[in-house]
């Protein structure tokens, strides 16, 4: 039998909702961000390492968990950019367990051109951005 949890946040601001999934993550095999845009940032702290993730899901610091960013996912290109930049410093892997729906969307804060490829074998995102 498959079970499915969900942990949803009923009040604006921090209620801590990152460090119960990054709790919880240890039991589940995939960790999924399924609405909303980058916000504040949850915050997680490894071995006197302050992490802050703002879209991506907090279960990528578990090996054994795949990361989803869902379809009501808003990403802001140039904060994912930003993210997945400090997580390939920390651990070069860590991409092979996350995947973005195709029907996530593209939402920048304010007016850019983006220009974003795509390359495999798990993905690299190279996004060039003109203000």
């Amino acid at each position: 039998m498959t079970q499915v949890d969900v942990l949803l946040g009923l009040q604006w601001g921090d209620e801590g909702k990152g460090k119960i999934v990054d709790v919880l993550t240890r039991k589940y095999d995939v960790v999924a961000r399924f609405q909303g845009g980058p916000n504040a940032g949850h915050t997680l702290e490894f071995n006197g390492i302050k992490h802050v993730l703002h879209t991506i899901p907090s279960g990528i610091f578990h090996a054994n968990a795949l990361n989803i960013i869902g379809n009501g996912v808003v990403v802001d290109p140039v904060i994912f950019c930003k993210e997945i930049d400090k997580l390939i410093a920390l651990e070069p892997h860590c991409l092979s367990r996350l995947e973005i729906s195709r029907k996530a969307h593209l939402g920048p804060g304010r007016q850019r051109q983006i220009y974003c490829s795509v390359y495999a074998p798990s993905f690299i995102i190279i996004i060039t951005i003109i203000e």
